[in-house]
């Protein structure tokens, strides 16, 4: 296929992408980055493998050659409606009916963009008119919300708005799914593919401003599905439960990638419950589950309610959120054989520590974040040289190939190419990494930086505490003071004096120890369990200090 340069930038398949010629031959070399695709994967499990099963969805149950036969039906369709390399948007939960129509735009050589149904219509339109999709798949209704009505104020403030594809419901103005997935008389050849070409589009949180579209290809995510079979004891026939959101890059992969790429199978969760997950570990016997901080949580919680130990869990991925390394020991010692870790990553650069997946050694999987496995890591600033502390720059083969808008690249990397994470780490043992908070999370109070995460983890083991925030808040005296957000494990919960005497027990300096507390029934997070300290703060502002305590 054509290519152009310029400069640090590519055009492959119609879009620009970062590249690199010397760090894409050495990908190549050692096999993270190979010449096929998803899609002749997926051709090669229809021919060989055809009744294995790929996806559970409760009583969906798709296997090789269904999956495939579907898929290329809907490539067939959305070809009639788009050319190849339109950007196909999904809107849906954890259902079966997404690896569909992810693969069959993969066959299309469509691009796919994952949206969170969680998403209304402000952002719902901002991203569909960004990033120019030609077709996009929501459910009829799901929790009480009819998708279809907001597709349509949607799409009425568009100029080119997307097809809109309706599931499991009345699809009324719009198009049912199920007329797309049959087969038609007239197919047309389907095309070939590049693997360097962009495959997906997945927007950032836009916490510090409005998203930004991160762009992945098949051979970034080939790479990291590569790392995570090398490094998390994945083997042909295991089984991933999944409760993360398929619209995350954390999600999406053990559903759409590893059961092609590494011959497992994956069982969906539509929504987390956590005795629902427990009963399904052991009923399907799942062998690997990766998580936020709360889903671990719960589930221990939940399976020794039933007298289970998981025997048939391996291995726990736990990331997303701050981990506390009490609940890795926790989870350790409950569970029968499983490895529980934690590890780091981001959409940019997913999985850029592997964990220490490995009973034996709890103590790095416990008190770090892992140890980089196929991504380079070093940490900058002058914080590194002053306290061994640093922000985050991290490359390698599964990173992004670059922004939706160019412009978003100014100041992402560095000149080495290495992505700046704006995440603080320190080095522990020559080789594993401790993140210990955000360069912009940092509280500085009379000139001392305070981490926030240093004090979190400190505190979640308090008696009377169920999760807590610190944030930085403005003071007039200080410059910056210490807020304490709690969600009690008792109705009062505690006050600063008794924080202050747990945390003089723990032996931390005084400079660190919150100012306020705060009591909240619960913490605003996004889908992934991460705690949104940016809506913590405006809430507090609008209260002007009205709930200290």
């Amino acid at each position: 296929m054509p290519t152009e340069r310029s400069g640090t930038r590519k055009l492959i398949a119609g879009r620009w992408v970062r590249w690199d010629d010397t760090r894409a031959e050495q990908a190549y070399a050692c096999g993270l980055w190979v010449r096929e695709t998803l899609a002749d994967a997926l051709r090669r499990a229809a021919r060989e493998t055809p009744d294995r099963e790929l996806v559970v969805d409760g009583d969906h149950r798709l296997d090789a050659k269904t999956l495939y036969a579907q898929a290329t039906a809907l490539a067939q369709a959305m070809l009639a409606r788009a050319p190849s390399g339109s950007v196909v948007s999904f809107m849906l939960p954890n259902w079966h009916e997404a690896a569909v129509i992810y693969l069959a735009a993969t066959l299309a050589g469509m691009v796919v963009n994952p949206i969170l149904p969680s998403l209304r219509d402000r952002d719902l339109l901002f991203i569909l008119k960004d990033v120019d999709s030609r077709l996009i798949f929501v459910p009829s209704s799901l929790r009480q919300h009819d998708y279809g009505a907001m597709m349509s104020r949607v799409t009425a403030q568009l100029a080119a708005p997307p097809e809109v594809i309706i599931l499991r419901g009345e699809a009324g103005d719009h198009t049912p799914y199920t007329s797309l997935i049959k087969r038609h008389a007239i197919e047309q050849e389907l095309p070939a593919l590049d693997p360097d070409a962009v495959r997906m589009v997945l927007y950032t949180s836009g916490t510090t401003g409005r998203p930004k579209g991160v762009l992945h290809s098949h051979n970034s995510i080939h790479a990291l599905i590569r790392q995570i079979q090398q490094h998390w004891l994945i083997e042909p026939g295991d089984k991933f439960l999944v409760p993360s959101p398929i619209s995350h890059i954390g999600g999406s992969i053990y559903v759409f990638e590893c059961p092609l790429l590494l011959g497992t199978t994956a069982a969906l969760m539509e929504r987390w419950n956590a005795d629902d997950a427990v009963a399904l570990v052991d009923v399907e016997h799942c062998t690997h589950m990766a998580g936020a901080t709360p889903f671990l949580e719960q589930m221990v919680a939940a399976a020794r309610q039933a007298g289970t130990r998981l025997h048939s869990l391996k291995v726990f991925i736990c990331g997303g959120a701050s981990v506390p390394p009490a609940l890795i020991r926790d989870a350790s010692a409950h569970f029968d054989r499983a490895a529980v870790t934690r590890v780091y990553g981001s959409t940019e650069v997913p999985v850029t520590t592997v964990g220490a997946p490995r009973r034996d050694d709890l103590a790095h999987a416990a008190n770090t974040d892992g140890r980089p496995g196929i991504a380079e890591v070093k940490l900058v600033g002058h914080l590194a040289a002053a306290a061994g502390d640093g922000e985050i720059h991290a490359r390698g083969p599964q990173m992004l190939v670059g922004y939706l808008h160019s412009e978003d690249e100014t100041d992402s990397f560095d000149s080495e190419g290495y992505f700046r994470t704006g995440d603080l780490a320190r080095w522990v043992d020559d080789r594993y990494l401790v993140v210990t908070g955000r360069a912009k999370d940092i509280i500085i109070r009379n000139g001392e930086n305070i981490s926030p995460k240093e004090i979190e983890d400190i505190l979640i083991g308090h008696p009377d505490i169920a999760e807590v925030a610190i944030v930085g808040m403005p003071d007039d005296r200080t410059g910056e003071r210490a807020c304490a957000v709690v969600v009690p494990k008792h109705r009062r919960g505690p006050d600063i004096q008794s924080l202050r005497n747990f945390l003089d027990a723990q032996g931390v300096a005084r400079f660190k120890v919150p100012e306020q507390v705060v009591i909240r029934e619960a913490l605003p997070k996004n889908d992934t369990g991460k705690v949104l300290k940016h809506e913590i703060r405006a809430a507090l502002t609008r209260e002007s200090g009205t709930a200290e305590r």
